[in-house]
Formats: C-alpha cells, sequence, structure tokens
C-alpha cells in the first residue's frame, strides 16, 4: 500500500507476516495486550489470558520470525505474577516493566524474565496507583505510567521512587479521561492515547502540554478509544484505533497517512 497525503513523501507499508497463533503457551498468544521489541529483536509478549484459563498468564518471548525463546510469570499476587498484566517497557539494560492494573504495582524482570523487583500501591494520592494501563521509559532512567483511573500521568524513578505528576480529568487541552498508552518519540515528547477523548496528546517530559489531534468518530483521522500509540524511527506515529478495527499512521504533526484495516 502506497499514500500520498498532504503533499508528504510516498510511504509503503507492505504486509510481511504474522507472529503467534490462539494458544495459552509456546509461541501461541491468549488475549494479548502489548509487545515491545528489544534491541536484540526479542519481542516480549504481555498474555492476559481469560479468567476461566489463568494458566495463559505470561510474558512470551519469541524472535521476529516466531522462535519461541521462552516465556516468565504466572498468574496470581507473588513476587513475578500477574492477575491483569497490561503493558510493558524494557530500560536501557534490557530489563522488563510489567503494569499490572488489578494488583496496582509494577513488576520488574531480567531480559531472561528473573523476578527482581516489584512496587506500587492502590489509591489516588502522588506516587500511588488506579489502573495503571501503560509504561514508557525514556533514555535518562524515567518511567511514565498512565495512570488511567486517577486521569493523570506518574513519573518514578526506575525503583518506583515518585518523580513527578502531570494531567488532569477533562476533556480541555493538557486533560486526560482514562489515557492508555503511551511513548515517546525521538525528541523526548511524550505521547498518550487519551482514550475516552478519543484524541492523542502530546506533551513535554515535564507535563507541559504541547498539541492533542484526532476527535470522535470513524471518519480519516478520528478514533474510537484509542488504546496504543507508537513511533518510529522517521517519527511516524502508529495509533491503535481499537474500536474502528484498524492502526491510523499520522505524520509527526499528527496529520492522517494512512490506515490499516484488520481482518474479523
Amino acid at each position: 500500500m502506497s499514500t500520498h497525503f498532504f503533499g508528504l513523501k510516498d510511504w509503503n507499508f507492505q504486509y510481511s507476516h504474522s507472529l503467534g497463533r490462539n494458544e495459552f503457551g509456546g509461541t501461541g498468544f491468549r488475549n494479548p495486550v502489548d509487545m515491545v521489541v528489544s534491541a536484540d529483536d526479542v519481542v516480549y509478549v504481555v498474555n492476559r489470558s481469560r479468567e476461566d484459563r489463568p494458566d495463559g498468564v505470561r510474558v512470551t518471548m519469541v524472535t521476529l520470525e516466531e522462535d519461541f525463546i521462552g516465556e516468565f510469570g504466572a498468574y496470581g499476587e507473588g513476587d513475578g505474577e500477574s492477575i491483569w498484566p497490561t503493558a510493558v517497557a524494557l530500560d536501557n539494560e534490557g530489563n522488563v516493566y510489567i503494569a499490572d492494573e488489578f494488583l496496582n504495582r509494577i513488576s520488574v524482570y531480567t531480559k531472561d524474565g528473573d523476578f527482581i523487583r516489584k512496587w506500587g500501591k492502590a489509591g489516588s494520592a502522588n506516587g500511588e496507583l488506579d489502573r495503571p494501563a501503560g509504561l514508557a521509559i525514556d533514555g535518562q532512567g524515567t518511567l511514565y505510567v498512565t495512570d488511567s483511573r486517577n486521569h493523570r500521568v506518574q513519573k518514578f524513578t526506575l525503583d518506583g521512587k515518585y518523580i513527578g505528576t502531570f494531567g488532569s480529568f477533562g476533556s480541555e487541552p493538557g486533560q486526560l479521561n482514562m489515557p492508555w498508552g503511551i511513548t515517546l518519540d525521538k525528541d523526548g515528547l511524550v505521547l498518550v492515547a487519551d482514550w475516552r477523548n478519543d484524541r492523542i496528546q502530546a506533551f513535554t517530559p515535564d507535563g507541559e502540554w504541547q498539541a492533542s489531534f484526532g476527535s470522535s468518530g470513524t471518519g480519516i483521522g478520528e478514533f474510537n478509544r484509542p488504546n496504543g500509540v507508537a513511533v518510529d524511527k522517521d517519527g511516524l506515529i502508529y495509533v491503535l484505533d481499537w474500536l474502528n478495527d484498524r492502526v491510523q499512521i499520522l505524520n509527526p504533526d499528527g496529520r492522517f497517512i494512512t490506515a490499516l484495516h484488520g481482518e474479523h
């Protein structure tokens, strides 16, 4: 698929291949809710599974060619376990961070899946969490958490010390309504999928609002509960437009380039 829009350069998006199948273990995935690719091309997939099959709750490690590497984590409340895992991020050393929206905590593992530590407490005070939904880590070692039911983004050190907060409940620029996905672009801007406001918002690392784009709907550049956002090396923005069953691709200014549609 090649697209011309707004005088931008030609972009060519071609289907390559799929990873995984509907399984509770091995190279298969069950209700995969987030993923990340490491510097050495290891794919970490967070499997939330089903309530009647908690044995499927785990993190799967595969290559981009679908070679199975391993898996770690299990259902439960103990060290290294999860109930409702939601998000994954990697730090500069390759350590793996997993958010759990039921337990309101962050668990940390080595790149091979060995448990290191956990932290987090339920609540609405500074440093407390209510349904953490997204994670991102910048080059300075700051962890950004979308604290969805507190309608804010919180910043922590990698060992869980509170740094700061930005965002508040509402629909005005800079306000949030159940933020979900989060990422950072190459210039350090923080992009947040503002789920119930059907838009993407951009902030400085200190939380100063920079831009918003998107509105509710099914048309070009419109969203219906965007739950994920990513940025590639060219600065293109990929938005998981959940209830519209598509991925929309935008230029760095938020202008529409094309959409990739899934199949039911």
